[in-house]
């Protein structure tokens, strides 16, 4: 006999006290594999319980694998493999240390879990609360539509909304020229799919952002880093490096550049422009953090106005990093045939996901944690920067505000066993060689400010530097130096 305990009164739904019992049976082998379950109505009549409320638990456990459905004959208890054993910290760190692996182990929460080199804002930072408010009052809407398939374009009211917002940048572009994408991961890659070709030649930043570098890869094209300097791509070196290859695409970061933090200067952004002109390539302009940007800013798309730009946002940084929303704009050629481009790969996207956005964005609460985040930032810069100079890093260069301090290390020319070591402790450490088009050799480190806040992170790095682990690969002292008190 099943022999569990169901409560009315408790406040966790009779459904979920079922699941909860049967799946506590199975994990502890008390119901083995092969074993049946009672039928509906025996169930219902021995629990008290409605047969619909047995149905729908049944129903959740064979869709979770603990039971299976054999028609005319009943349920019975699931085969399933053991799983795996957990990787102990230390395990998953022997690995290379490359872009995957940052991206696995920011991946990877958890209460004692640095994430100093991650990517976006520490969830506690962003309105939680008013993403749920705008889901409940999404529900109540009679446009929506939630189990058609989005319109290939991506929801209209929403590329209207993007519309007045490119405006207020100074990007002129009608609802028609921005294609709406899961993300903007799936913008680039929509953009890769059209332009790109096994051994064509593409620019990107050197430091840049490391996930399109390996999605370049699988294209198959030949990476050339230009280099990056506090006014942008080095446009001298950029002119140099155009003499000798022909890119069909340079993809480059404006404003709040990942890794460093800097911003475009303006006459860096006319010359660049210019030699798009004078050489035929397209500028692939990514500004998924200009919502968190200085007003003043310079983009490349609002000097240009999407001629030879193709402008790519999201809302992952701001809003939610779960409802994959993002976006591009373009010429109305061009967006047409990348929307083309996108119905062939994706179909459509999520309009529920872009239709909860827009919600978000015309509610109003949004221009206010924009600002609140920027205040925010501010005061973590400040702290994270005297954190680095304590320990002997020098931030270099200075950011312009945003979410990273990009630091180097004295007299070290890789950082990569830093970031190892760091692991072992539970501290996730972007080193620089990630965000190198080759994975070359970096004495750089990538700092989230949100996350740099913690003694533990000021302590490690403060052994690591003292031992002088960084230059000879040594291990890292456990109390060779004194607590250091956050700043």
């Amino acid at each position: 006999m099943l022999q569990i305990t169901l409560s009315p009164d408790l406040p966790t739904p009779l459904v979920d006290q079922i699941v909860q019992a049967i799946r506590n049976r199975i994990d502890d082998r008390v119901l083995r594999p092969g074993a049946r379950l009672p039928p509906i109505r025996q169930f219902a009549e021995q629990y008290g319980v409605s047969r619909f409320t047995v149905v729908e638990a049944y129903d959740r456990l064979v869709a979770l694998g603990h039971l299976q459905s054999r028609r005319g004959s009943g349920f019975y208890v699931a085969s399933r493999a053991l799983p795996a054993p957990s990787a102990r910290p230390g395990d998953v760190i022997e690995r290379a240390i490359d872009a995957t692996w940052l991206m696995r182990e920011m991946a990877v929460d958890g209460p004692d879990r640095i994430l100093a080199g991650a990517g976006s804002l520490p969830a506690e930072w962003l309105d939680e609360a008013g993403v749920l408010r705008a889901l409940r009052a999404l529900t109540r809407r009679k446009d929506l539509r939630p189990v058609s398939y989005g319109s290939p374009q991506g929801y209209a009211p929403l590329r209207a909304q993007l519309q007045v917002r490119l405006a207020e940048i100074g990007i002129g572009a009608t609802a028609g020229q921005i294609v709406l994408t899961y993300g903007i991961h799936q913008a680039l890659d929509i953009v890769c799919r059209y332009f790109l070709k096994p051994g064509d030649c593409v620019l990107v930043d050197d430091p840049g952002y490391w996930n399109l570098f390996g999605n370049l890869r699988l294209y198959g094209v030949a990476l050339v880093g230009v280099p990056r300097t506090p006014e942008g791509p080095d446009v001298r070196a950029l002119e140099a490096l155009l003499a000798e290859h022909q890119p069909r695409l340079f993809f480059t970061h404006s404003v709040l550049h990942n890794p460093t933090g800097c911003n475009l200067s303006p006459a860096n952004a006319f010359r660049i422009l210019q030699l798009a002109e004078k050489h035929d390539f397209m500028v692939v302009e990514d500004d998924i953090y200009g919502d968190l940007a200085p007003n003043a800013a310079t983009r490349l798309a609002s000097l240009d106005q999407l001629s030879r730009v193709i402008y790519t946002g999201s809302f992952s940084k701001t809003l939610s990093g779960n409802l994959r929303v993002g976006f591009l704009a373009c010429r109305p050629d061009l967006a047409h045939l990348l929307t083309d481009v996108k119905i062939v790969s994706m179909m459509s996207s999520a309009e529920l996901s872009e239709q909860l956005i827009h919600q978000l964005l015309t509610d109003g609460p949004y221009r206010k944690l924009l600002e609140r985040l920027k205040g925010r930032l501010v005061e973590a810069t400040g702290r994270s920067l005297r954190m680095l100079e304590r320990v002997g890093l020098q931030a270099d260069p200075e950011p312009a505000g945003g979410v990273f301090v990009w630091a180097r290390i004295p007299g070290l020319t890789d950082s990569s066993e830093l970031a190892r070591l760091a692991a072992r402790e539970n501290i996730v450490l972007a080193p620089g060689s990630v965000f190198r088009p080759q994975g070359q050799p970096s004495g750089y480190l990538r700092f989230n400010v949100g996350f740099s806040d913690d003694p533990r992170l000021e302590r490690f790095l403060a052994r690591a530097l003292d031992a002088g682990l960084t230059a000879n690969g040594g291990e890292v002292p456990t109390q060779s130096h004194p607590p250091a008190q956050p700043g």
